[in-house]
Formats: C-alpha cells, sequence, structure tokens
C-alpha cells in the first residue's frame, strides 16, 4: 500500500510562488509514477504534472512555463514548483501514484491518493 502526504499549501497572492511536496511511503519510491492534480470548487479534477520512474514529465498546457516537477528519490518526494500563480489556479491539489503503469493525466487510472493541500490565490 502506498501513502501519501502532501504539503506546502497556503495562500498567495497574483504572481506568487508556492513549492507544493508530496511524500511517499510503503513502496519502491523510484519505481511510482508520481502525478499532481487539482480539484477547483464546483469542477472536475484535472491533471497538473506526472514524473514517471525515470523522471521525464508531463506538464498540463494550462500551467506549462508556470509549474514545474521534480522528484528526489532519496528523500522518497515529489516537488510541484508553482510559480506566476493565477487566481485560476486555486483549488485543491492532490498528489497521485501508480505502481504498475504511468497514465498521464488519467484521474481514474492513479490507485493511490494523498488528501490534498489546499491553494489559493488572490488578486
Amino acid at each position: 500500500q502506498v501513502q501519501l502526504v502532501e504539503s506546502g499549501g497556503g495562500s498567495v497572492q497574483t504572481g506568487g510562488s508556492l513549492r507544493l511536496s508530496c511524500a511517499a511511503s510503503g513502496y519502491t519510491f523510484s519505481s511510482l509514477c508520481m502525478g499532481w492534480f487539482r480539484q477547483a470548487s464546483g469542477k472536475e479534477r484535472e491533471g497538473v504534472a506526472r514524473i514517471n520512474p525515470g523522471g521525464a514529465t508531463m506538464i498540463a498546457d494550462s500551467v506549462k512555463g508556470r509549474f514545474a516537477l521534480s522528484k528526489d528519490n532519496a528523500k522518497n518526494t515529489v516537488y510541484l514548483e508553482m510559480n506566476s500563480l493565477k487566481p485560476e489556479d486555486t483549488a485543491m491539489y492532490y498528489c497521485a501514484a501508480d505502481r504498475w503503469n504511468c497514465p498521464g493525466f488519467t484521474v481514474h487510472a492513479y490507485p493511490y491518493w494523498g488528501r490534498g493541500t489546499q491553494v489559493t490565490v488572490s488578486s
């Protein structure tokens, strides 16, 4: 069983930055596919970024050029660096993992999820 714990959310003004962290346990971290998703109030959950075991990343078009994804295998942690934040980035951000595949941004394909961390961007 993979356990995921997100941290780093908060409230910032437009143009600000935050770094989210997701610490994983319960499985060999370097073998996991790790994704970040977000869900704004009243909207469906959407993919933001994903990193495969080899370190290759996918970034959603809506955040490309502003968000970056990285991981530290020694710390069993994946990071989402968010810059130039906009009010439309306001959402609960979730970390997800898959032991067997690397599904991209397909929400239902990820079997393991954290509880989320709230990001609020004010104008």
